[in-house]
């Protein structure tokens, strides 16, 4: 009865995790703010229902929605406009929209390992095969290119990118950027370009891939954004001659994002700003707290990330990361093991820093404790 298709996805080890944590468990493992979203787009939405803004709106969103929207490219493409732009049901549907609308059966993509789990659930929805190409934390998680040719074959048919990156919290350079999307053109590859996490950077600075090249189609989210993550509202940027197909299989997955939403997030962009700073800087400061009390437990090594709001340590400790992770459930703490997010995480955990500092201090002293009950030096 059940298609080979669904059979041949699983969940990811994130909502495994998530979905079988007791109530009172410190959550470091699902990756959303622990903030409300700014009092002006909570307002925008209440204002929404109650003046009857509760009905279908158009496939690719609200016209000034997308104008918005638009208007942030600008400094990257003059030639932008809302005709690029596709609201979608959150990130995670942009991306599979774009998926379906990119490949078809037999092609491969490369995606990033470590990398977020969805990328090769994706590819194998849209009938194609999922190849990782390394992120090795020795190089700060940029590519390795010479890897990266020696995965092209005639059935590559695009590359996905992600910085800053969940899971690793990685940063793509300006000159890491540029030669990723030269790779992408000398092998007529499209580039999907994750970019969820473009305003939480702390070293270096973010380099967006729109504007450089015609086959660049970037996904975004207004879940991190406005910490609305519940809301599921996102966007994709694509060339103006792609976006009406992705338009078209977007409306196939969900008809149209929710009108209410849309109004609030269109709210946020113009007057929510402040608030995604103010929440910016409170990660700066937890991230600073997570990295360094991390490398002070017996068995973690931590490499401070330069972006997003994950810490992905490696441990010493015995057994594998989903055992180690369900260790630590057991004690209190939601964590992700790595390998959820491909084989090059095994050996490392997912920790969230987008908790509360006394959660964050609470979790640390778990890993100390189940540092010393596993003998770790």
């Amino acid at each position: 009865m059940v298609s080979q298709r669904a059979r041949d996805i699983e969940i990811s080890g994130i909502r495994k995790m998530f979905e079988s944590a007791p109530a009172d468990a410190i959550n470091l493992g699902l990756g959303e703010p622990d903030f409300d979203p700014p009092a002006v787009v909570i307002d925008a939405l209440c204002d929404a229902v109650r003046h009857g803004k509760n009905h279908y709106g158009p496939s690719a969103g609200l016209p000034a929605l997308r104008e918005a929207i638009a208007e942030r490219y600008r400094a990257l493409d003059a030639e932008v406009s809302r005709d690029n732009v596709i609201v979608t049901a959150g990130g995670s549907e942009g991306l599979v929209a774009s998926a379906l609308t990119l490949y078809e059966d037999g092609d491969e993509v490369l995606i990033p390992d470590p990398g977020f789990v969805l990328y090769a659930p994706h590819a194998r929805l849209a009938g194609a095969l999922g190849v990782p190409y390394p992120l090795d934390e020795e190089q700060g998680y940029q590519p390795d290119f010479d890897e990266l040719e020696k995965r092209v074959t005639g059935r590559t048919r695009a590359i996905v990118v992600n910085s800053p990156s969940n899971p690793t919290g990685g940063v793509f350079s300006p000159a890491t950027v540029d030669r990723l999307v030269s790779f992408a053109e000398a092998n007529g590859l499209a580039i999907i370009s994750d970019e969820v996490y473009e305003g939480m950077v702390y070293e270096g600075r973010f380099t967006s891939f729109w504007g450089k090249s015609d086959r660049v189609v970037v996904v975004h989210s207004f879940s991190k954004m406005f910490a609305m993550t519940g809301w599921r509202l996102g966007f994709v940027v694509a060339p103006r001659a792609l976006a009406p197909d992705i338009n078209k299989v977007s409306y196939h997955l969900i008809a149209c994002p929710s009108t209410p939403a849309q109004l609030a997030a269109l709210a946020g962009l113009a007057h929510g700003l402040d608030a995604t700073r103010a929440m910016v800087k409170e990660f700066r400061a937890r991230r600073s707290y997570i990295s360094r009390e991390l490398n002070r437990v017996p068995g973690l090594h931590c490499r401070p990330p330069a972006g997003a709001f994950y810490t992905f340590p490696k441990f010493d400790w015995p057994g594998t990361a989903p055992e180690v992770a369900g260790a630590l459930l057991k004690r209190g703490l939601i964590s992700t093991p790595g390998d959820a997010f491909g084989a090059r995480g095994a050996g490392h955990l997912r920790l969230s820093f987008a908790a509360s500092r006394p959660n964050l201090k609470r979790a640390m002293a778990i890993l100390h404790r189940y540092a010393e009950e596993v003998g770790a030096n």
